[in-house]
């Protein structure tokens, strides 16, 4: 899937914003449920540096068990439903096994690129799952915090695939929210502390 040719921005982000709902449910779902919990091993195993934990408590090993391979299974679903029903859709080329590996690497991205925004806030001193204090301080937070993953995403996708600056534009708008809603109904369902 490395054609750039007959791309069209639209179609990528319908596609993506698809996949990722798909997959957000089964994450929302995994993380709401009891046996998740078994699985909530810290990711930095516990080391620190400069005397602060490397990323904390809430990212752990659960959050990746799902997401990536059901962030796969979406894309190979979605490419081979596409491809039946209408196969010139602007959207990329290949195989269902060329879209399940390419979801792989945008699972990564995006659970990936929440790491640096903790790793930031941990040397910060700001405790997992909260805000830093002061508003402007937590708006930027916030707004950090939806936008982390969906460019982890797109930059790991765009190592993989071409992806036009439109699809990066409207994924950007519409993939904060999206994430919001989530986080929101992860909340909902106890599987993590905070709606952010």
């Amino acid at each position: 899937m490395n054609q750039a040719d007959g791309l069209n921005p639209a179609s990528c982000t319908a596609f993506l914003l698809a996949a990722f709902t798909l997959a957000g449910f089964c994450q929302a779902a995994w993380l709401g449920s009891a046996c998740s919990r078994r699985f909530a091993v810290p990711l930095d195993a516990g080391l620190t540096w400069r005397g602060r934990r490397l990323l904390g408590d809430n990212k752990t090993v659960r959050g990746f068990m799902v997401m990536v391979p059901a962030t796969a299974l979406s894309f190979a679903a979605l490419a081979a439903i596409v491809q039946t029903m209408a196969p010139h859709t602007g959207l990329w080329f290949g195989s269902p096994a060329g879209y399940l590996l390419t979801g792989f690497w945008a699972g990564v991205g995006f659970m990936g690129g929440e790491l640096p925004n903790s790793f930031v806030k941990r040397q910060l001193e700001i405790a997992p799952g909260t805000s830093p204090t002061g508003r402007v301080a937590a708006a930027i937070s916030f707004a950090i915090d939806r936008l982390d993953s969906v460019l982890g995403m797109l930059v790991v996708l765009s190592i993989a695939v071409p992806v036009p600056w439109r699809t990066w534009l409207y994924v950007l708008v519409v993939g904060p929210a999206l994430h919001g809603l989530f986080s929101m109904l992860i909340f909902r369902l106890g599987g993590k502390a905070r709606a952010a």
